[in-house]
């Protein structure tokens, strides 16, 4: 299976903090778990969650797990960047979350929450924080819309990146 995953600069993972090589294998030992063990990895749904420094497409092999945002696999390896991904992109993401929060204050002016989330997603997003962003985006969108507007501000998000990577 080909997924993708996000890593800090240097193909450090950001959670372990384990550097990884192209093209090297690396065993999890043992039945992959979600959030416990095994090599974890996204779909292009899942991606708006985990926004990084680089991406790269990951080859999964063994027993793979799906979960709701993720999916696990018994061992991976990097097989290449994704170039697409780089900091002017990551900006571009940011930019769109922000436009789109702040479309969803100003179409209630009387929300004043919802203009100050919407102030902060583009704070975030001035300062190159398209992790944040992303997050702050789909919190406005719930206060907007409840759980169907975080779904569908996620859901924009997954396109963008369908679109990025295509």
């Amino acid at each position: 299976m080909i997924a993708f995953k996000f890593l800090s600069s240097g193909r450090v993972g950001p959670f372990t903090g384990f550097r990884w090589e192209e093209g090297e294998w690396v065993e999890a030992g043992g039945a992959p778990r979600v959030c416990d063990s095994g090599v974890h990895a996204c779909r292009v749904a899942d991606l708006p969650f985990w926004v990084n420094d680089e991406l790269w497409a990951i080859e999964l092999d063994g027993e793979i797990v799906e979960s709701e945002r993720k999916v696990v696999a018994a061992r991976g390896r990097l097989v290449r960047r994704a170039d697409a991904w780089d900091a002017a992109a990551a900006q571009r993401l940011a930019d769109s979350c922000a436009a789109r929060a702040r479309a969803l204050a100003d179409a209630r002016p009387d929300d004043d929450m919802l203009a100050m989330i919407a102030g902060d997603c583009e704070r975030r997003a001035s300062q190159g924080r398209a992790y944040a962003a992303t997050f702050i985006a789909a919190f406005a969108a719930e206060r907007a819309g409840g759980p169907d507007g975080r779904a569908a501000e996620r859901a924009a998000q997954a396109a963008w990146f369908a679109e990025l990577l295509r």
